[in-house]
């Protein structure tokens, strides 16, 4: 999927899924991977962003959340609840 490159840094996307809303907006969770010479690390990304006119992707904000079970059923048992 997706690889982009910072600070020496490369993250690859693993798997996506995306939710358009509004005009032109969208929001995404996608499982990533940051590989670095020392080894990788997985994460969860929760990305909000819009399309250019020419459908190209601009992410606004974003949070990474650890590939941890038991934080990740905290968010979404609570995401559910409010």
């Amino acid at each position: 999927m997706q690889n982009t490159r910072e600070n020496g840094v490369r993250f690859d996307t693993v798997k996506a899924h995306e939710v358009k809303f509004g005009k032109n907006n969208f929001i995404e969770v996608a499982r990533k991977k940051a590989i670095v010479d020392e080894g990788e690390n997985e994460f969860i990304a929760i990305s909000r962003g819009f399309f250019l006119p020419d459908g190209t992707k601009r992410f606004k904000k974003s949070i990474a959340i650890p590939d941890d079970m038991a934080i990740r059923e905290f968010i979404s048992k609570h995401v559910k609840e409010i």
